[in-house]
């Protein structure tokens, strides 16, 4: 300092700031942690992680986008990695694990780049022109065909490692009829969609309890005990408004000061509502699904026609409704004809476990259609649930796009030898980087032998020897504890779910790479009791960032 002069504070007091070497190294750790804390689930011998949040409820799970969606993260680089899993979830819903694990990998072979002095922008240069190799070579072994078979090996591998066990063959059927019976023909090709599979799950009974209903499961019972239980040769109405007396938007009293007048009065709303069940009864409708609210004069009315009708039924149920039956969701009663009103076979209340559910079956041709799920307790129904929206969006997926890949770790060590091949063509110093990428990416065959309790070394080797020999098929079989030919085994990846995980894992390490400042802002308020948090500037972690 000159002369006296006063330093300049240009960040808030309170802020702390890591640079260069530092704010990498933090990074990359993070990142580690966080693929670390997830390694031991990939594979059919993977583990599952028991996760208590701070109200005591439990969630058992070895999907790896429930488990880093229930960690209380804060780190931020953390939470980048997390985003990755979150993505391949929302956009292939399967490779969650694989995909941060790739991302862990990528960054720590980076590391050790970064300490010879190669540059992160070098290295995000090289893995770019790597994923780009990838994606080329993805595509060449991608093996075409979209048959029941293979749709149902597809699934198996989606299910293989979760809680499911020896009823992964029933659930894989399940699921490949549920996307046939779903799937459309739009302008030439195969179009899936799994949201129109509705997934529901009652705890009580064995998992091979678990039913395809060819229709609609609905979670509600009939509003009023003296309405049929069952309604055959079903004419169902979706109505989308409330059958109640609309409440004026304007604070209005009525006063009625002769007595005489309040029988009227009551008569007046009976008649309102007699004239609502009459307009149902006049279309030919016997069995409403309202999404609003049914009044009790109106329920009365309704079950006196012997009319089903259950009330407050979700908006997505109703869509569902309207694919399985054919109906349309009108707004307004005077709209309801014999045309807007969809057709079943029967319609029935029936008691699982201690609830009441309604089924809507026996539907023409219908486009979407639901899974009861059954377990022993609520826990083994949830990831039940998570295992089969996994399996229910791989096969849709391999439906629509009609390529997978061979699993077990094949395609990877296939990648791997590739892309040393062409680190060579590249030169330069992304040529390192391009070395490490095939490095890095031997991590998914190297875990499912570790989890699995093979030599992964030993395992490595054996595996580059088969496929130099041209073996292109030769993965990790768990099962066997040996290395062997997973076509043979039908351990099947979707093309796109590979991809997807690929590209994921080296956008974000790419992004985290190229991070050297992290400027953290004081937090807002202490702990209780105003103890510091722990690490440079009370903000927990190591160089003042938040605990991963």
């Amino acid at each position: 300092m000159l002369g006296g002069q006063v330093p300049i504070l240009v960040l808030k007091e309170g802020t702390t700031r890591e640079q260069g070497k530092n704010a990498q190294r933090n990074n990359i750790e993070a990142a580690k942690a966080i693929a670390d804390a997830i390694r031991t689930t990939l594979g059919p011998k993977g583990m599952d992680k028991m996760l208590v949040d701070s109200i005591g409820d439990i969630v058992v799970s070895n999907d790896g986008a429930t488990i880093l969606k229930e960690m209380d993260v804060e780190h931020p680089t953390a939470k980048m990695i997390v985003e990755v899993a979150k993505s391949q979830d929302v956009s292939v819903g399967d490779g969650t694990t694989t995909a941060v694990i790739l991302a862990g990998e990528l960054l720590k072979q980076a590391e050790s780049l970064l300490d010879q002095g190669v540059h992160s922008t070098v290295i995000t240069n090289g893995y770019h022109m790597a994923v780009e190799e990838t994606k080329k070579l993805l595509e060449k072994n991608a093996v075409k065909t979209t048959d029941d078979e293979t749709l149902k090996k597809v699934a198996l591998t989606a299910l293989s490692g979760k809680s499911t066990g020896p009823s992964n063959e029933f659930l894989a059927e399940l699921v490949v009829k549920a996307v046939n019976a779903v799937s459309e023909k739009r302008d030439g090709r195969t179009v899936v969609e799994p949201s129109n599979i509705k997934v529901d799950k009652k705890s009580g009974g064995g998992v091979l309890d678990t039913q395809l209903v060819s229709g609609i499961v609905i979670d509600k019972e009939k509003v009023h005990a003296k309405m049929p239980s069952v309604v055959k040769d079903a004419k169902i109405a979706l109505i989308d408004s409330a059958l109640e007396i609309k409440k004026t938007e304007i604070e209005a009293k009525v006063q009625i000061t002769d007595p005489s007048k309040i029988q009227d009065f009551l008569d007046q709303e009976s008649d309102t509502f007699r004239s609502m069940v009459d307009k149902i009864k006049a279309s030919g409708a016997n069995v409403v699904f309202c999404q609003k609210g049914i009044e009790d004069l109106a329920q009365h009315y309704l079950a006196k026609a012997g009319i089903y009708a259950v009330r407050r039924v979700k908006k997505s149920d109703m869509e569902k409704l309207a694919k399985a039956t054919g109906a349309r969701v009108i707004t307004n009663l005077d709209d309801l004809s014999p045309e807007v009103l969809g057709k079943s076979s029967k319609v029935e209340e029936r008691k699982i476990g201690d609830d009441r559910m309604t089924f809507v079956t026996g539907c023409a041709n219908p486009k979407a259609i639901s899974i009861l799920i059954r377990g022993a307790t609520e826990h083994v129904t949830s990831e039940i649930e998570r295992s089969l929206n996994d399996a229910i969006r791989v096969v849709s997926i391999t439906k629509e796009d009609g390529k997978y890949l061979i699993g077990g770790g094949a395609i990877e060590t296939e990648l791997s030898l590739h892309l040393r091949t062409f680190a060579n063509s590249v030169g330069g110093r992304e040529q390192l980087a391009v070395e490490a990428f095939s490095r890095a990416i031997e991590v998914i065959p190297r875990t499912l032998a570790e989890n699995a309790g093979m030599d992964p070394i030993n395992t490595l080797i054996q595996l580059k020897s088969e496929h130099e020999k041209g073996n292109k098929s030769f993965g990790v079989s768990v099962n066997g504890n040996k290395i062997a030919d997973m076509s043979k085994y039908g351990i099947f990846d979707p093309l796109k779910v590979k991809r997807h995980a690929i590209e994921g894992a080296v956008e974000v390490a790419t992004m985290i790479l190229r991070i050297d400042d992290v400027i953290a802002s004081k937090k807002s308020s202490s702990p209780p009791g105003g103890g510091q948090m722990g690490g440079a500037g009370g903000m927990g972690g190591p160089g003042g960032m938040p605990p991963y």
